[in-house]
């Protein structure tokens, strides 16, 4: 697909969801590698999980920030709020928008569906709303793997149907795709979804299962593994998905007048995955190691005694995988960072950061 290219440094970009993880990662990137311009971060700071460590990352973007030439401001308000949605385009005039807000998890969703429609739906479409009403460069946002929901054909094609979500929060993912493609399509606003693949990191996600699974075993107790062990997941390392973005907003996708006179929609969707999906009782084994050698568990850990197998849960699927093609034949990247390396810099952040 023909990409017109877009110049980050001296524009001003918009980065909902930071300091959630994959945000604070970006924002920190692009306040280290730009020369100029200014860098807005957008969130609600709720509580989904522990605050104290949104807090954190907020500390660590604001000592990057006091050391770039780009200035960033951070706008605490809830992206459902369509009034302060406006307000900030309004005021800040977003050149590029990095739209990583969202209700996160699967499981939660089955219990909480209210908070995935008023972030993932709501928010969203105040986000192409300002977008129609203060013209953007390129609108890049964060879809999800779970969009493949039961799918049988791996790896996953972005050719592939997607019309099978078996969680509530897959289905708004699925509909934030929609919902953009109608707009770049009635608006002409040049738009990249991208779909994660399990990312993993340090600084991570708690309630992602490496995190809460170090969590537990530091404690002492055990941890389950979903499915008796039989899920594949292409875990993706957190500079893996930031590359890609950078790579993402730099490139939009190009404007076209169809043969009816209109504007073909200047839309694209990627995979941002590793490629090389991983047993989880692999995954797990490795992380163990790694906490060892970190120092977090002792020496004669006995890991066996630490697991326990059980069922699938509702919600989620058996495998992930990411065939990333397009997106190493449009932006040149592929995700390379594997799970021995990336596991290990978490277990040395994780030790550092708690202790």
């Amino acid at each position: 697909m023909n990409k017109t290219p877009v110049e980050l440094n001296g524009k001003t970009i918009l980065v909902t969801g930071s300091p959630g993880f994959i945000g604070a990662y970006l924002v920190i990137r692009l306040l280290k590698e730009l020369n100029g311009g200014t860098v807005v971060s957008f969130d609600s700071m709720n509580d989904y999980y522990e605050v104290s460590l949104k807090e954190w990352r907020l500390k660590q973007i604001e000592e990057a920030a006091a050391r770039s030439p780009v200035r960033h401001v951070f706008v605490r308000d809830n992206l459902a709020d369509k009034a302060l949605v406006k307000q900030t385009f309004e005021t800040y005039r977003p050149d590029v928008v990095v739209n990583l807000a969202a209700q996160a998890g699967v499981r939660y969703s089955i219990d909480h569906p209210d908070a995935y429609i008023e972030s993932n739906i709501i928010g969203f479409y105040n986000i192409l709303e300002a977008c129609r009403r203060y013209p953007v460069e390129h609108l890049v946002y964060a879809s999800s793997s779970s969009v493949y929901g039961g799918n049988k054909k791996v790896p996953f094609s972005t050719e592939d149907m997607v019309d099978h979500p078996v969680s509530l929060y897959a289905a708004t993912k699925k509909s934030d795709e929609l919902l953009a493609h109608s707009y770049a399509k009635l608006y002409n606003i040049p738009s990249t979804g991208l779909r994660f693949f399990t990312v993993y990191g340090p600084a991570g996600r708690p309630d992602m299962f490496y995190y809460s699974a170090t969590k537990r075993l530091a404690a002492g107790g055990k941890i389950q593994i979903f499915n008796y062990g039989n899920c594949m997941r292409d875990f993706t390392y957190i500079d893996d998905i930031v590359e890609g973005i950078v790579r993402v907003m730099k490139g939009a996708p190009e404007k076209a007048v169809g043969e009816d006179g209109l504007p073909l929609p200047p839309y694209a969707v990627y995979n941002i995955g590793g490629g090389q999906p991983e047993n989880l009782l692999d995954f797990v084994s490795t992380l163990q190691e790694e906490l060892v050698r970190a120092g977090i568990l002792p020496e004669d850990y006995d890991f066996e005694a630490h697991r326990e197998l059980v069922g699938m849960q509702p919600g989620d699927v058996p495998v992930t995988y990411a065939d990333s093609r397009s997106l190493e034949e449009d932006y040149g990247f592929r995700p390379g960072v594997n799970i021995r390396e990336g596991l290990r810099r978490f277990a040395q952040w994780y030790r550092t950061y708690y202790g």
